[in-house]
């Protein structure tokens, strides 16, 4: 008789061969959540209502024209109490997030056989499409997709999809918000702005 894990393993890899992620199994309108994503009851948080009020931070970067060393300091004090923030005012324009997120949206919407040569656990791969990166090792799966890509790659390596927004919105993202992402943590850090760049 098998074991439990051996036929969770089993399940597991049947799954990820089908290179159909959860949108599969949302296109073939499963009436049961499949048991890869059931989560033991010991792992699920307390349904006990929670008592703190944690924040994320969040940092208006188009201060940092005028009051640069202001958004320095807050940079420096999110960076050391929290470890992460969420920006606003970033200057990636709104049209190019949008074409992107439509892109996304639109590989996610073709039909797997479009989308299976992206399916890969290779990590090496500079662009891959995958459900569940620790699918193998976590307790139970999660209900999701993800699109990778590391930017810039060969334009046979971005989904048609993507191909056309993906490469301009990383160029944005990189030259701009990650420029200046850069110069505000080498200024938190004591460094001269392009430090880190």
């Amino acid at each position: 008789m098998a074991s439990a894990d051996h036929l969770r393993a089993l399940d597991l890899k049947a799954f990820d061969d089908t290179r159909a992620g959860v949108k599969g199994l949302a296109d073939a309108a499963v009436t049961a959540l499949p048991s890869i994503f059931h989560h033991p009851a010991e792992s699920l948080p307390d349904a006990a209502p929670q008592t703190h009020r944690f924040t994320v931070p969040v940092i208006d970067l188009s201060a940092a024209v005028t009051t640069r060393a202001a958004v320095v300091a807050q940079v420096k004090e999110a960076a050391e109490t929290v470890g992460f923030f969420q920006v606003v005012g970033h200057g990636v324009p709104e049209a190019a997030t949008a074409a992107m997120l439509a892109a996304a949206r639109g590989f996610f919407e073709e039909p797997v056989d479009a989308k299976a040569p992206f399916y890969t656990r290779d990590l090496g791969r500079r662009v891959r499409y995958q459900s569940n990166l620790n699918l193998f090792k976590s307790r139970a799966a999660n209900w999701r997709d993800t699109l990778f890509m590391e930017l810039p790659a060969a334009p046979e390596e971005i989904p048609a999809a993507c191909r056309s927004a993906a490469p301009e919105y990383a160029r944005l993202v990189q030259q701009g918000l990650g420029a200046t992402l850069l110069g505000l943590l080498s200024e938190a850090l004591g460094l001269r702005p392009g430090h880190l760049e």
